[in-house]
């Protein structure tokens, strides 16, 4: 059986954006302007599927939404119902043939499907069904589940989803796009958020609610884990599938790392606004953590709301000290000729006039491995800071997450074997301070309430909610 750092390296992760609408005239494009708005959860390649009544259309590519998607694309993608999907590969298999939604056809004629989040007994499964005669179209995880879609002996399509889902373990938001009408799926854990929003005209189903804000969508509720949607002619229906009642339903694993870093600050994702929690963790980490300092900065765009709130609970001044270049591509030419720091400078730039001579907080949502923590310092002590205080809103990251989010193995996770002070060290700061756990659950909970309870806090404490490796195949999954 393979370590989990070996499954790590060979396993291929997504952290992906999904869009869902039914029963509106311009379903494709209003799923463009979802996807648009979801950007920042996958910008590797991006795909649209609609479903006019009578025929599947469907068009993807490599790149950003507005790359990917022309006029003559999008005037192709007609239709009443779509689903689309942003995807970001963190590891191999950076190809068209992996770029969702994946289609087939199965006893209930066309079938679409977007994924984010991870399965991790994926190739367990894949060796099964290949043994006995599969084929495979792609690499990612999620072409699993259509298989067995297509091979469960259950009438009805939710019966064959809910069948094909008793089989996988880990971490999924789906959407499902049939001649039956639109389908949404979340994990009974609740590992990555999925909401449901109503237009005038039908509803949609996304992966955050700042989706609904830009195609004018009401956010109605999130869909509870374990739960299932269908939206159709006959309006919506939810599903409790895998679990008779609360007593057995399985331990909620919200990820609470959206809150930190991942999702949108406008969006509501487990029933909390994103923008207040990160503003939150900066007064809990400016109460655990004070600093004799004359000013407080962000590293943008993530930083800023817990620097807003480290200086409001702190009363430094906060000023706008590092200036980010939004136009940079994930690509760009470096020049032959060595400039020191280029891969931060390109991004990041410091104000001089703000900086020098002054007692600086810096205030970031997170360390990874260090070399850019440790870029950021000398870039700011070289515009002429006199002290360097670090302070990072959320606990150390020790251990890599197989969820969904793109995180390093544990070897390059520099807290999974550095302490504070030496990462501090590293990094050249004057001190160097974490938030605690439990001081990010009382932002999250916005209360005295330092519980982990309905979260998961793998990536920070190595407690994995849902098993990473299994001898087993055969045997029913956590639910």
């Amino acid at each position: 059986m393979k370590t989990v750092e070996s499954w790590a390296q060979d396993r291929f992760h997504e952290e992906c954006a999904i869009f869902g609408i039914y029963g509106h005239p311009e379903a494709g494009n209003l799923t463009y302007l979802g996807l648009y708005a979801l950007q920042h959860r996958g910008q590797e390649a991006s795909g649209i599927v609609t479903y006019d009544g009578h025929a599947f259309h469907s068009r993807k590519g490599m790149g950003l939404v507005a790359d990917v998607f022309s006029d003559a694309r999008l005037k192709a993608l007609s239709g009443h119902a779509a689903i689309g999907h942003n995807r970001y590969a963190t590891s191999g298999g950076n190809t068209l043939e992996n770029v969702q939604p994946l289609t087939g056809k199965t006893a209930h004629g066309n079938l679409a499907m977007a994924h984010n989040g991870n399965l991790v007994n994926a190739d367990l499964l894949r060796s099964e069904m290949e043994a006995s005669g599969a084929v495979f179209q792609s690499t990612t995880d999620s072409e699993v589940i259509l298989h067995r879609i297509a091979r469960s002996e259950e009438t009805r399509l939710t019966d064959k989803i809910v069948d094909a889902l008793h089989a996988v373990r880990g971490a999924y938001c789906l959407l499902f796009l049939s001649e039956e009408g639109l389908i949404g799926v979340r994990d009974p854990h609740g590992v990555r958020p999925l909401s449901l929003g109503k237009l005038r005209e039908g509803y949609v189903l996304a992966s955050e609610s700042c989706a609904f804000d830009l195609v004018g969508a009401d956010w109605v509720r999130d869909i509870e884990p374990g739960e299932m949607v269908l939206v159709n002619e006959k309006g919506v229906e939810f599903f409790q599938p895998f679990f008779h009642n609360a007593a057995q339903a399985p331990v909620k694993a919200q990820c609470v790392f959206e809150y930190v870093y991942f999702a949108r600050p406008d969006s509501h994702i487990f029933s909390r606004n994103v923008y207040q929690v990160r503003k939150r963790l900066g007064k809990e980490l400016a109460r655990e953590h004070p600093v004799d300092a004359d000013l407080v900065i962000a590293v943008p765009d993530s930083g800023v709301p817990a620097a807003l709130g480290f200086s409001e609970a702190a009363g430094i001044a906060y000023e706008t000290g590092l200036i980010r270049n939004h136009y940079v591509g994930r690509t760009f030419i470096e020049p032959q000729q060595s400039i020191r720091n280029f891969g931060v400078k390109i991004k990041l730039n410091a104000i001089r006039e703000v900086l020098a001579g002054k007692r600086v907080v810096v205030v970031d949502d997170s360390i990874v491995r260090g070399t850019t923590s440790r870029k950021i310092v000398k870039m700011i002590r070289a515009a002429g800071a006199k002290e360097i205080h670090m302070r990072i809103s959320a606990p150390p990251i020790v251990s890599p997450c197989f969820y969904g989010i793109d995180t390093p193995t544990r070897q390059e996770l520099i807290a999974a074997s550095h302490t504070g002070d030496e990462i501090q060290k590293y990094i050249t700061a004057d001190s160097l301070r974490y938030l605690s756990m439990e001081g990010m659950f009382r932002a999250v909970h916005n209360s005295q309430d330092g519980s982990s309870a309905h979260f998961c806090t793998a990536c920070f404490s190595g407690q994995y909610p849902i098993p990473l490796a299994h001898a087993e195949t055969r045997q029913p999954a956590l639910f």
